[in-house]
């Protein structure tokens, strides 16, 4: 073998290794960030708290009796969500609605993160909330608007 061959063969060898080290180092960093993102949750140094949000997690929501209760209101033009929690559990307590809007929907869980729907016209608000160390915490809100000539249903 010639010298430009053998350069070319070593060149493509070192490409291959140090293509193949970026997609290892890729995966474990997408790895690490997606399990920190699947434990958004409650998530404390107390191994029940831990339990109980994997319990939620499987759709076995269990409300500790003795969790200290925390209750806070999301409010907006749309109306008001009342969320407490009692340790990792979320409860929607109360939805209320604006002049001019009504509450298409609310989940009064108890679950691992709970959601109330507002809707005027062709504008609508989504809130899902979830307890971040027993302290009701808005983990997702949508805010949308209808094209004009859409109809809605209902």
């Amino acid at each position: 073998m010639g010298g430009p061959v053998r350069t070319a063969v070593s060149r493509a060898a070192a490409w291959a290794v140090a293509a193949t080290l970026a997609v290892v180092t890729g995966l474990a960093v997408v790895a690490q960030v997606g399990a920190s993102v699947r434990a958004r949750g409650a998530l404390t140094a107390d191994e029940d708290a831990v339990r109980q949000v994997q319990a939620a997690r499987a759709g076995q929501v269990r409300v500790d009796p003795d969790a200290p209760r925390t209750a806070r209101d999301f409010s907006g033009a749309y109306g008001r969500f009342r969320v407490v929690c009692a340790g990792a559990a979320a409860i929607g307590e109360t939805a209320v609605a604006a002049a001019d809007w009504r509450v298409v929907s609310y989940e009064p869980g108890p679950d691992d993160d709970v959601d109330a729907v507002f809707a005027s016209g062709r504008r609508s608000v989504e809130l899902e909330v979830f307890c971040l160390d027993g302290v009701p915490t808005v983990s997702d809100r949508e805010v949308k608007t209808l094209p004009s000539g859409t109809r809605r249903a209902g």
